[in-house]
């Protein structure tokens, strides 16, 4: 192959990166749990933006309790945006090798 070819297609390839990473960040799925006392919004990047408690499960005598609601929920959320990416960036995130998406 071509040297100068390569080279060509490496800033084809840098664009797409850049795209799919925008996409990323603009992506966004929430999960809940104990009734959506819990709720965790996370975006494609998998970092938390928004985390929203009911004042009800705010109990300082159950802690542990909140704990497990804030894992479930994340985990719920973690699911969705997988799910999401693998729907609407498929063929564009195939063999990007994005930790824990299998795509």
């Amino acid at each position: 192959m071509n040297p100068f070819e390569m080279l060509k297609n490496l800033g084809n390839v840098k664009e797409q990166v850049q795209k799919v990473q925008e996409q990323l960040g603009a992506l966004t799925a929430t999960g809940s749990s104990g009734g959506n006392m819990v709720c965790i919004t996370i975006n494609g990047r998998f970092e938390i933006v928004d985390v929203k408690l009911d004042p009800i499960c705010v109990d300082n005598r159950d802690v542990p309790m909140l704990q497990d609601l804030i894992r479930a929920a994340h985990h719920a959320a973690m699911t969705e945006i997988q799910e999401k990416i693998k729907s609407e960036l498929g063929p564009m995130v195939s063999g990007l090798n994005i930790p824990g998406m299998g795509v």
